[in-house]
């Protein structure tokens, strides 16, 4: 009797084995690797499938969640885009990028004020992220805050960093 329950579990392990059938199940780092891979070709929608696959294997997955932001907002997508960067800072609150990113859907949408947060929350965390000075630069530009907006250029200076000469030249003249 034993031996014929050995025998039908090595038959079993041989069959589950050599099925076709048995896939190579993916780990959400490599639907992330697929979503940077398909972003990189401009193809946003498969970006988001496989952003979207990553957070159903890890819905911790900050990096998952930042990235298929960036995806939507590449798409026109702005809140969904920004619910996104919100579950990545959830999930990182030490994320400068998901803060930088989320920003930059709030400036996006015309909302000014919140991107200024978050492009400053960004800052606090990475005193030398150049993208964020350089977008909260933006944000102040538009709001007729000329003076913080230099201060932010000349921050970006000092930090060895450089800002669009277009928009040097648009703040000079302002």
């Amino acid at each position: 009797m034993k031996q014929n329950n050995l025998k039908s579990v090595l038959v079993l392990l041989g069959v589950l084995y050599c099925s076709p059938s048995v896939v190579h199940a993916q780990t959400a780092g490599e639907y992330v690797q697929q979503g940077n891979d398909s972003f990189k070709q401009g193809d946003y929608d498969q970006a988001i499938y496989d952003y979207t696959k990553a957070i159903d294997i890890n819905p911790n997955l900050a990096k998952a969640f930042d990235n298929r932001g960036v995806a939507y907002a590449q798409r026109g997508f702005l809140n969904p885009a920004i619910a996104d960067f919100t579950m990545a800072i959830a999930n990182d609150p030490n994320d400068a990028e998901a803060y930088n990113n989320r920003g930059h859907a709030y400036a996006m949408q015309g909302n000014l004020s919140q991107a200024i947060a978050d492009y400053t929350k960004a800052i606090r965390i990475n005193a030398i992220y150049v993208k964020a000075y350089n977008n909260r630069a933006l944000a102040y530009y538009k709001l007729e805050e000329y003076d913080k907006a230099w201060a932010d250029v000349n921050k970006v200076k000092k930090i060895g960093g450089t800002t669009d000469p277009n928009f040097i030249e648009v703040l000079r003249k302002a």
